[in-house]
């Protein structure tokens, strides 16, 4: 009678996954250079717009309406240089726009680049992992958990689960197995095959299909509250512009003066660079985080960074080294090292890009064993048993099935064993993630050993996590560990709070009631995401691998981390290219910066529309006749709105605590520091009118510096959240604030489209604007800390 350590299956260089066997052999590198020249590169159609789509676009928007609009008025007045004037303003605003969009999705193309899906190929006779854009027919492909279907392909060995309803709508999941056809895109939910492929790019189901398809404009939440804004003060502006009418129908003024001032009060309005500004501002974050490593799929993932108050981040790859070593073997009696490794071997995948199974197969390989097996069938990793196993004949010829997984799934399956418990719970307690193996017949197996293995937390994940602390955002370990491994682990890092055990996610559960939740299955990560955001946090959840999509796209900033499967990566909002939590400690920050700058150029918007409508309106009634003329508004859009874009590029200081849009508290702000810029140009006015006796074009021109004063010491008093003094403006804010001074200046004093006015007076209005910004100052300190703006 054989020995147990002498009838076990023994690993050697010819066992092979079964299935290896019966599938294709694969192409050499020559064929595969033929064939790649004949059906060119496995890539899907360029579905981007037409670029004369695109053009049109800039000019079919609620603003180009406005600008529109308001050419058609000239034109019928027969004002025809003003009208050309505001054209070309239409024209530069489009074209701005389609440049920064560019830009915008250049950067996001040179960062899609850099994320190219790979695949497990065979070549020459080895499997190679390639990217998928040099698959050609009739390559081998194997397909793992986690993994995208790469091309069209026949199954010719292994069964898979499929999920297949991003292309053909079906709800289920479907089994695959040798004979049916899978299709480019698919996601592999479970099991492991091999496939051939029949086409790529786009002669694929995808590829024809990518040609009809769009993908949905995601408007994040910071571009949804300015809409909020937008949309109220657009109401603001309807009901002055109908109490200018009234007034100025009462005071019997003719049509040829009211439809001027009605335009006017029309263009004051528009916020003509508002769009650009979010799309430069958030192109301008994601290429800054992109310098750490940081790549963001999707701009506005820049802008959810800044509001995020809670992170869900895995263990393994995240927290820790992500390096797998197998550190301790603990065979049971009448095995050895060399045989518990040997046999964990024979059930873990070959070629696929699982982690432990590539540690375990490393190890065995280095620990030879006497006798060697034949692998029959080998069912990969099942995260639901949590188990993968293998079918062997030992050197006797007898069929043998082995196991390997987590020691309560595999102990289940053989007889208990308190020496293996103690011997387990001291290996878990050490922050050892543990494997057991058995082996046997399939109704009466033997455990015959554990294995642990090591991956030691990194060595910036404790400081890391400080610093989200310090910023306001609570980390929480989420991970599929057992409690006493993952609570080692958070020790360890600086996450010290309680442990939820293993079960079912409740719905009220929020982040201050644990620091690691353990035992976590894919699913339940998930349902943890939106138990949180119930509590009303913003959600970041790190994830890697296919089971995690759901709750990266749920979480309100999805991250996918530097090992995640392309499933992950397609989910996530940024991709982390870097180990470790440093790309998301620079997200945050860089995200605040962006808040910040944003939110600056949106309340000096607001600002600016309420003090320019209310100071037509205060003009009329103390002059009886409009105080700007269409060309001098016109004049300052461009001074003011494009020049206040250099706003994105300011020095800011992140926020130290997650950002909330409080629109009620933005448009408070707006009103009040806007009621003191009118206090002040309406003085400046009532000054030149009744004061100086100015006549009427001077007086406009009076009226033109003074709101373009006026605007530019509100930038400087509202761009710091504290004081005047803080962070130095970039340089851009300081050439545009000359530029837009200059031109003012020039055109008052000189008398361009409009009537001169003296140097003196320009000088003690640009004086008298200081000390605006000095007052403005003291009152935005009252105002930001009474409104909570930070």
């Amino acid at each position: 009678m054989t020995s147990p350590s002498s009838s076990v299956a023994g690993y050697s260089a010819k066992s092979s996954s079964a299935t290896d066997i019966g599938g294709p052999t694969g192409l050499t590198s020559e064929d595969a250079r033929d064939r790649r020249e004949k059906f060119g590169p496995n890539a899907m159609p360029d579905t981007s717009a037409h670029p004369l789509r695109m053009v049109l676009e800039k000019f079919w928007a609620p603003v180009p309406w406005m600008l529109e609009a308001a050419i058609a008025l000239e034109l019928i007045l027969g004002k025809d240089v003003e009208a050309a004037i505001i054209a070309a303003l239409l024209v530069f605003n489009a074209a701005l726009g389609l440049f920064q969009e560019s830009r915008a999705q250049a950067t996001l193309a040179a960062l899609r680049s850099r994320l190219a899906l790979n695949a497990s190929v065979r070549r020459d006779g080895v499997w190679k992992t390639l990217p998928v854009v040099e698959l050609v027919p009739g390559d081998a492909v194997k397909l793992t958990l986690g993994g995208v279907v790469p091309a069209d392909v026949r199954l010719v060995s292994g069964e898979v689960l499929l999920d297949q309803s991003m292309l053909t709508g079906e709800s289920v999941p479907i089994e695959a197995g040798a004979g049916i056809q899978a299709y480019a895109g698919a996601l592999v939910r479970r099991g492991e095959a091999v496939a051939e492929v029949m086409t790529t790019g786009a002669r694929t189901k995808f590829g024809r299909t990518a040609e009809l398809v769009r993908t949905a404009h995601v408007v994040s939440s910071q571009q949804q509250a300015v809409l909020r804004v937008v949309r109220n003060l657009a109401a603001l502006n309807g009901v002055a512009i109908f109490l200018l009418v009234t007034y100025a129908y009462w005071l019997k003024m003719p049509a040829a003066e009211i439809i001027p001032l009605v335009l006017t009060a029309v263009l004051a309005s528009i916020p003509v660079a508002l769009p650009a500004t979010f799309t430069l501002a958030s192109a301008l974050g994601a290429r800054a985080l992109a310098n750490f490593g940081v790549l963001s799929t999707r701009l506005s993932a820049v802008d959810e960074a800044a509001t995020m108050t809670v992170l869900c981040a895995d263990k393994t790859g995240t927290l820790t080294q992500n390096a797998l070593t197998v550190t301790t073997v603990r065979p049971m009696p009448g095995f050895d090292e060399a045989h518990v490794l040997a046999l964990a071997a024979m059930a873990s995948s070959d070629g696929g890009q699982d982690p432990v199974d590539s540690a375990i197969r490393s190890a065995a390989s280095a620990k030879a064993v006497s006798e060697s097996s034949k692998l029959m069938e080998f069912v990969p990793f099942d995260p639901t048993t949590k188990m993968s196993e293998a079918r062997v004949q030992d050197p006797a010829g007898e069929t043998q099935r082995v196991v390997k997984g987590a020691f309560a799934a595999v102990i289940g399956l053989t007889e208990p064993s308190s020496t293996a418990t103690a011997m387990c719970d001291e290996l878990e307690k050490m922050g050892l993630r543990v494997l057991a193996v058995a082996f046997g017949p399939p109704k009466s197996m033997k455990l015959t050993g554990l294995i642990a293995l090591s991956d030691p937390p990194r060595a910036d994940s404790a400081a890391l996590i400080a610093e989200l602390r310090d910023l306001g955002v609570r980390t929480v370990m989420v991970t599929g560990d057992a409690p006493a491994t993952a609570a080692s682990v958070a020790h360890a890092v600086g996450l010290d709070g309680a442990v939820c055990p293993p079960r079912p996610i409740p719905d009220s559960v929020s982040p201050e009631q644990f620091a690691v939740f353990a035992g976590v299955l894919p699913e339940d990560k998930y349902k943890l995401v939106k138990a949180f955001q119930k509590g009303g946090h913003t959600v970041g959840m790190c994830g890697d691998g296919a089971n995690d999509a759901p709750a990266l796209r749920q979480a309100q900033m999805g991250i996918a981390v530097s090992t995640a499967t392309d499933v992950a990566k397609s989910a996530a909002g940024m991709v982390l290219t870097k180990p470790g939590l440093v790309g998301v400690v620079a997200a945050v920050k860089e995200g605040r910066v962006t808040f910040q700058r944003i939110l600056t150029y949106t309340l000096n918007s607001v600002i600016k529309k309420i003090v320019t409508i209310l100071f037509l309106i205060v003009g009329l009634f103390l002059t009886g006749q409009g105080i700007l003329t269409p060309l001098l508004m016109v004049i300052v859009m461009i001074a003011g709105d494009f020049l206040a874009m250099s706003l994105t590029t300011d020095n800011v200081r992140p926020s130290p605590a997650p950002n909330v849009w409080r629109i009620s508290s933005l448009t408070a702000a707006g009103v009040v520091m806007g009621v003191c810029q009118l206090a002040f140009c309406t003085g400046v006015l009532a000054i030149g009118h009744f004061g100086l006796m100015l006549e009427a074009g001077v007086l406009r021109t009076l009226a033109f510096i003074t709101l373009v004063f006026s605007s530019q010491a509100t930038i400087y008093a509202i761009r710091g959240r504290r004081h005047l003094w803080g962070p130095r403006p970039s340089l851009w804010v300081v050439v545009s604030s000359v530029a837009d001074v200059a031109l003012a200046s020039t055109f008052a004093v000189v008398g361009i489209s409009m009537a001169p006015l003296p140097i003196w007076m320009v000088a003690i209005d640009l004086a008298a604007a200081a000390v605006l910004a000095a007052i403005l100052a003291a009152v935005k300190v009252l105002v930001f800390s009474r409104l909570r703006i930070a």
